[in-house]
């Protein structure tokens, strides 16, 4: 009886995962409770690799708990992180529908439970239930439109000048009073107007008398302005690196990727020169073999 009540609940577990995944979210809950009935749990320690770059697949993987690295491989400390994802995100996808190698490798990188769905199981179900097929669908093609967006855009751009491009005439205010703070300019000027200050009140007309509350006054007011405008254009900056820091990273993953694949077509061209010179080289010795 008891372990009824735990594949019951297993169950319901799987169908709220599988609610939670953009490809599923918008099926019924009665055919994303025929689909949890047919996943297959699947347990990796930390570590261990799940797929690799180049394998045969037929299904996917749903994280279920812990946490998965998706990576192009190479020695361990070259290797080219493309994602880290974890519970309610799915990896292998695209060998649901094609016959092509992964295309990528994944690693646990803590002890994680998946749930698989391998093709079979998939094509019956949709043989089951076709209106599901056009969710599927819809969400592949936004991931191939993102994915051509990425690749025939230029990673490469000038994201400050963007920033800078979009600012207020009180940001600019902010950054031009945080920019003459820091300046000797600032100090020079500070210093005058002080002495001269100094010098005026101190002659028989003067207005504002030692101890110069006035000029306390004016001084206060201008230190109270100055800490937020200086605090909001270094917030700003902050926010300029952070954005040229994706951008750099973009351009690195972008340029990793590619020359990954440049590597993989010149290893595939010397692969079949060499294979065809071993034809050519061969062809000979067989005419000249007696009849």
């Amino acid at each position: 009886m008891c372990r009824v009540s735990d594949n019951v609940s297993d169950r319901m577990s799987h169908t709220e995962l599988l609610a939670r995944i953009p490809m599923f979210e918008d099926l019924g809950e009665d055919d994303r409770n025929a689909l949890a009935s047919s996943l297959v749990e699947r347990r990796f320690d930390a570590g261990t690799m799940i797929m690799n770059q180049g394998d045969e697949g037929t299904s996917m993987f749903i994280v279920a708990s812990g946490d998965v690295n998706i990576h192009l491989p190479g020695e361990a400390s070259r290797r080219i992180s493309l994602k880290d994802i974890s519970s309610g995100e799915y990896l292998g996808e695209l060998a649901l529908f094609d016959d092509k190698p992964r295309s990528a490798s994944a690693v646990a990188t803590t002890d994680a439970v998946l749930l698989e769905l391998d093709r079979k199981t998939l094509s019956t179900y949709l043989a089951q239930r076709p209106h599901a097929a056009m969710t599927l669908l819809r969400t592949l093609a936004g991931r191939l439109r993102e994915t051509n967006e990425m690749l025939s855009q230029r990673a490469a751009k000038n994201v400050v000048h963007d920033i800078e491009s979009r600012l207020t005439w009180s940001q600019k205010l902010a950054d031009r009073v945080a920019e003459l703070n820091g300046s000797w300019s600032f100090i020079l000027f500070l210093l005058g107007m002080t002495m001269l200050w100094v010098i005026v009140n101190e002659q028989s007309v003067g207005f504002d008398p030692y101890p110069y509350q006035l000029f306390n006054l004016a001084l206060a007011v201008l230190v109270g302005l100055q800490g937020p405008l200086i605090v909001m254009s270094q917030n700003r900056q902050s926010l300029k690196d952070r954005a040229q820091a994706e951008t750099d990273f973009q351009v690195n993953l972008k340029n990793e990727v590619n020359i990954e694949t440049l590597l993989r077509e010149l290893g595939e061209l010397r692969a079949e020169t060499h294979r065809r010179f071993s034809a050519l080289e061969q062809q000979p010795k067989q005419e000249q073999r007696p009849n």
